[in-house]
């Protein structure tokens, strides 16, 4: 261990130091003429004019060591009932052949190859495929729907699609060829090669002379060698939604990238090679291509592919399960799923038929942890609980408690402190540093450390327009929040989540955190809506726990006290409607931006994220009775 101000202190005064000695961790091909270029443009940029390749760091160099027989990756799938361990060995034989099917198909260096498949072993395989050969991937989240797919294929301009004839979900099956054909009909760039991994859930019907069967084609492929590329070449390209309903392409590199993920598994997680680590959620988001895939295996640890749920896969036992029997020494996951198995066993039942004692610390982040979650996975697990923030955007977190360098008191509702390489500040709209409990855009000053996106793919002027204009000489993360007298971090909600009422700018984010402290809420919202008056006013979206049976008016009517007590009346809280359940994406992020237009009768569009539509319905709804959403 070591003292935590010192090293982040170091990291701000002298990065090109620090993160040379995290990079000679790794297998360089060819050493970098400069740690850091401060004139490149649009940002500084990482390792120039040296050159690796991330999947024989990931995964070759780990055989060569002697960790062969190590397991590299558990895939548990409680869906489908199956289990299986793929060594080290194991997996750099798949990869080089399906690298050398990818090969076969005419991909080569830079080209892009779109993955659109489950959780299953070869979404990983087909990843790092990509980064043996030099290819560039786009990981497409599986089953999304055929149009956003369309505008994913236009814009990266794939050679191939790799995807599989299903997804399987609690109690249906989700087949992906028929979404995959209609996107490829959609979309203006012409695919000419799919490779299918057929499922027994559902057959897809192969076209001749584009569809190829992935059995077939690994049998007949033979093995493709690393291929060394520069450290600022594109790794990988990830959309994520943009405000114009264009997604925005986050340009990930090969080399910062490398050095960010392996430094972080020790410094933020205390993971060690020989570790099993597991991040529950999705190779389609960021925490999957970080945390699922590469980190893990940059480190040599073991990661744990999950195809299942928090709960229902089969009962709010599957995480208990998975951490026993696999002895998972870190789970990192959405504070959403733990929301999840509180409301469906708040007493921790299905907890006690489980030894959990390999376990030292739970992850959360994906949005906000509110206190009472915190506090309930805390005494339930009897193990620290970490809430930690960062974006698709950087890879990695912006702030956490650092566990391999120093652990620091948690501040429940505050991610704790900017880990290195991350100079935060908190400015107004005049570009000037607030004081401490000031709220104001939360920006990082240039140069962004290692591992965060230099660029857009094909919209640079894009990338500056939304990022770097707003506060020159700084990363705008379009995140409100302020810093205390400690240096903690408290992320109170995204910029267009604070809501201006009588003049007064209030974070929704604060008073959800209120809400949830009450003993009867499982999960909550809180929005902004239109106001004469007001301008704008807070309206609440209340979910109970499970067996909660009371009065709404009477459970409102505590709530708004509370939020009077809490935050005082400028906050002007008096409005709040139970609901069965909130709108989400498929990575947990409510959908608050979706519900306030409703609420307002704006012109609004279906996200394509979005885990359950139906649940819309219900919002608008809840809306109408209250006097909102007029048709």
């Amino acid at each position: 261990m070591s003292d935590y101000k010192s090293i982040y202190r170091r990291s701000l005064e002298d990065p090109e130091s620090f993160w040379g000695e995290a990079a000679a961790a790794l297998h360089w091909d060819q050493p970098w003429e400069q740690v850091l270029d401060h004139d490149a443009k649009p940002v500084p940029r990482w390792f120039v004019g040296g050159q690796l390749n991330t999947c024989y760091n990931a995964v070759d160099r780990h055989v060569e060591n002697g960790r062969g027989d190590q397991a590299a990756i558990i895939y548990d799938s409680p869906i489908t009932g199956q289990q299986q361990k793929i060594s080290y060995r194991e997996l750099q034989d798949r990869v080089a052949r399906f690298a050398g099917v990818l090969k076969r198909h005419g991909v080569d260096y830079g080209d892009r190859v779109i993955i659109y498949l489950p959780m299953i072993p070869e979404a990983a395989v087909a990843m790092l495929a990509c980064a043996r050969i030099g290819a560039i991937h786009s990981v497409v989240f599986g089953g999304f729907a055929a149009a956003e797919l369309a505008t994913r294929i236009d814009d990266a301009k794939p050679k191939v699609i790799v995807s599989a004839s299903c997804g399987i979900e609690p109690g249906r099956v989700v087949e992906y060829k028929p979404l995959l054909d209609e996107a490829i009909e959609l979309a203006s760039h012409k695919v000419e090669t799919c490779i299918i991994k057929a499922r027994p859930q559902a057959e897809a019907i192969l076209i001749d002379g584009r569809d190829h069967d992935w059995d077939a084609e690994t049998g007949l492929a033979g093995d493709a060698a690393c291929v060394s590329v520069r450290a600022t070449d594109p790794l990988y390209i990830l959309y994520t939604s943009g405000t114009t309903g264009q997604p925005k392409g986050v340009v990930r590199d090969n080399g910062g990238h490398a050095v960010a993920m392996h430094y972080s598994m020790k410094a933020i997680y205390n993971i060690d090679a020989g570790d099993v680590y597991w991040a529950a959620s999705d190779v389609g988001w960021v925490v999957g291509h970080s945390y699922i895939v590469y980190a893990p295996l940059l480190k040599g640890c073991t990661t744990v592919l999950y195809e299942g749920k928090p709960v229902g896969t089969p009962d709010p036992g599957a995480f208990w399960r998975v951490i026993s029997e696999h002895g998972v020494k870190v789970l990192f996951t959405a504070p959403t799923a733990f929301r999840a198995i509180k409301k469906e066993d708040p007493d921790g039942e299905y907890l006690k038929p489980y030894n959990l004692s390999c376990m030292e610390s739970l992850f959360l982040a994906g949005e906000r942890c509110d206190p009472d979650t915190l506090f309930w996975a805390r005494e339930k697990l009897g193990k620290p609980v970490i809430d930690h923030w960062w974006q698709t955007e950087t890879g990695w977190a912006i702030a956490a408690d650092p566990m391999g360098i120093e652990p620091l008191p948690v501040k429940p509702g505050s991610p704790t402190v900017a880990m290195p390489g991350y100079d935060v500040r908190i400015l107004d709209e005049q570009h000037r540093e607030l004081p401490p409990g000031e709220m104001g855009d939360i920006c990082i000053k240039l140069p962004l450390p290692p591992s965060c996106l230099p660029t857009l793919w094909n919209a640079e002027q894009r990338f500056v327009d939304a990022y770097l204009s707003k506060h020159p000489g700084y990363y705008l993360t379009g995140d409100a929040g302020y810093k205390d007298e400690d240096d903690y971090l408290w992320i109170m909600s995204r910029t267009d989540d604070v809501i201006n009422v009588a003049g007064h700018r209030l974070s929704t984010g604060q008073m959800e955190e209120v809400l949830a402290g009450h003993a009867d809420i499982a999960e909550c919202a809180v929005i902004g809506v239109a106001d004469d008056l007001k301008g704008q006013l807070p309206l609440g979206f209340l979910v109970l726990k499970a067996g909660v049976e009371r009065d709404h008016g009477e459970l409102i009517g505590e709530l708004v006290l509370r939020v009077r007590e809490q935050i005082g009346p400028v906050a002007a809280f008096k409005s709040a409607v139970v609901v069965q359940r909130l709108p989400k994406t498929r990575s947990g992020k409510i959908l608050r931006g979706t519900m306030a237009c409703i609420a307002d009768g704006r012109e609004w569009k279906m996200p394509a994220t979005i885990d359950d539509p139906a649940i819309l319905d219900e919002i608008r709804e809840a809306l109408q009775s209250l006097g909102y959403a007029a048709d």
